[in-house]
């Protein structure tokens, strides 16, 4: 039995050049998609149909890489087919593992293909050992993605707990809610990001210049206002500016993206299999660039843990694809408790 891996660099591919930059720039795996539900990022434009998701294998584990397909959204009895000749297809393919949320899809996986390796998703939700362990035990889970509401200390409860292996968003969009149970865009929109598989929705999202500033609304609800000199953000529920008791601000959540380079020799130290980049609906530049910072720090720690420091340069390069040019460690870092 080979060694469990310890802080493999997992980076996304919303498209083949995105792939390709991944790979070429030190990613251990990507994570991809097809061009439907079955992926929590179903917009326009992005992921793979057959022919460049043979061609994205064939590149990927040309190179020794790894390939994961997320079909983690929850199939629908009328459309049941579908997620099935999904998990078909990757087997066919090669596909290194599937990322899965649904116990009825880890279930016909495990029956259908019982050689191919399965991940829980985070849109499984499952923020304890207990439940982790459950769809080991059930379904054969190898390795189980945490949603980014936890802290470091809460991670190493569930690493200690587990012989699953643990993969954590270490970069990129920061969700706050628990993935895999929000309802605010479902709310908006009536269509739910777990079977539509897409988080306010392409078609529901309109940028309207006003006398007022640039308006951003989902589903015809208002979301944010910006002035001339701000940067227009995308429309999501939890990132928009509410008035609350009379003050308009992000009631919810700032525009900032998760950033846990710092937090690193932790990481290793606590046996992070895995370190997620977040990002399948950002350009292939923005791929390279995260890729190639958070392989050299990935490499500095396994070099030398105790004497790694997070450089000024690799921050700086960060910080210019951040959202709202800001970052935070999120969950992980609760100095209160």
């Amino acid at each position: 039995m080979s060694p469990k891996p310890l802080l493999d660099l997992i980076c996304p591919a919303g498209s083949l050049p995105a792939l390709k930059a991944a790979v070429d720039h030190g990613a251990d795996g990507v994570y991809l998609g097809l061009k439907d539900n079955t992926n929590a990022r179903n917009f326009a434009g992005l992921n793979f149909d057959e022919k460049t998701l043979a061609e994205g294998i064939r590149y990927a584990q040309g190179k020794k890489k790894k390939v994961l397909m997320a079909l983690n959204t929850y199939p629908q009895p009328a459309t049941l087919p579908r997620w099935h000749q999904a998990v078909d297809k990757a087997a066919t393919l090669g596909i290194d593992a599937v990322i899965l949320a649904d116990p009825g899809l880890m279930a016909y996986a495990r029956k259908t293909h019982p050689d191919l390796r399965l991940h829980l998703s985070v849109q499984g939700s499952a923020t304890n050992y207990e439940a982790i362990n459950f769809y080991r035990d059930r379904f054969g889970i190898q390795r189980a993605v945490l949603p980014r509401v936890l802290s470091l200390a809460q991670v190493e409860n569930v690493i200690n707990n587990t012989p699953v292996e643990i993969e954590l968003f270490g970069f990129g969009g920061l969700c706050v809610m628990v993935e895999g149970r929000c309802l605010l865009s479902s709310y908006a929109c009536g269509d739910s990001p777990n079977t539509f598989g897409a988080c306010s929705p392409g078609h529901a999202v309109r940028w309207q210049q006003t006398a007022k500033g640039m308006e951003t609304r989902l589903n015809g609800i208002l979301i944010d206002r910006y002035a001339d000199d701000e940067k227009a953000g995308y429309p999501t529920l939890c990132k928009g500016r509410f008035e609350v008791e009379g003050e308009t601000y992000y009631a919810l959540e700032e525009p900032t993206s998760l950033n846990s380079l710092e937090m690193l020799p932790e990481m290793y130290r606590l046996g992070v299999a895995a370190i997620k980049i977040e990002g399948r609906q950002r350009s292939p530049t923005y791929v390279a660039q995260v890729t190639q910072v958070w392989r050299a720090a990935i490499d500095a720690v396994k070099q030398a843990p105790d004497a790694f420091a997070s450089k000024a340069t690799w921050t700086a390069q960060l910080v210019k694809v951040s959202e709202g040019s800001m970052h935070t460690l999120g969950a992980y870092y609760r100095p209160w408790k």
